[in-house]
């Protein structure tokens, strides 16, 4: 077995969309876009069953790295939620991985569907660890979910304009650049980045960044 990051993720009130297909279609574009300026595993995340899309990071910054740009990707009114699952992932077959890893990605995303709907309503992330991790990681996981719970909370109040520009800042693109892409302003580029509390999120990313083989 490997030690990994194992990612579950379900679309937030897929019930409720009028074009729920749609939705789908528009989260594996979103996550075959994020792998292609992002390639930190080896496939990007896939659609299981249902509402439900699956995939595999080597550590927890790519995974945190890959999975904010995904939240900074995914058009207006499509969410998702996700559980991360640090341990153990063992290869069944080409195409299918089993092992502990994806048992805490399950009670992970159990937890974030707990509190969001306790307490915490733009909650989207929580992070837990396989039975038998060390201390180190599971230091690393309790700030983690500190910081998912900060940015989960920066991301859902941004507007659609301001989560394209801060996916562009987290991929190294300039202000000019954001500008001339979306038609406007470099001053108006800086107003919405700082307005919507973007530099956190772009620092947050670079620091993750380092730690990436």
């Amino acid at each position: 077995m490997t030690p990994r990051v194992a990612v579950i993720a379900d679309i937030v009130g897929s019930r409720d969309l009028v074009d729920r297909a749609g939705a789908q279609r528009s989260i594996v574009a979103t996550a075959h876009q994020v792998h292609a300026d992002h390639p930190v595993t080896t496939s990007p995340m896939t659609a299981t069953v249902g509402d439900e899309f699956q995939a595999v990071y080597p550590d927890l910054a790519a995974a945190l790295t890959s999975l904010l740009l995904v939240q900074l990707r995914l058009p207006d009114g499509v969410h998702l939620r996700f559980g991360l699952g640090v341990g153990d992932v063992d290869p069944i077959d080409d195409t299918i991985t089993d092992g502990p890893g994806w048992w805490a990605a399950r009670a992970a995303i159990d937890e974030a569907h707990r509190l969001q709907d306790r307490a915490v309503p733009r909650a989207r992330t929580r992070i837990a660890a396989a039975e038998g991790e060390d201390a180190v990681m599971l230091e690393r996981i309790a700030y983690a979910n500190a910081y998912v719970l900060a940015r989960d909370e920066l991301v859902a109040s941004m507007s659609d304009r301001s989560r394209r520009l801060t996916y562009g800042r987290c991929l190294g693109r300039t202000q000019r650049e954001l500008a001339d892409a979306e038609g406007i302003t470099q001053p108006a580029v800086s107003q919405a980045l700082a307005s919507a509390g973007s530099a956190a999120l772009v620092a947050g990313f670079a620091d993750l960044v380092k730690d990436l083989p």
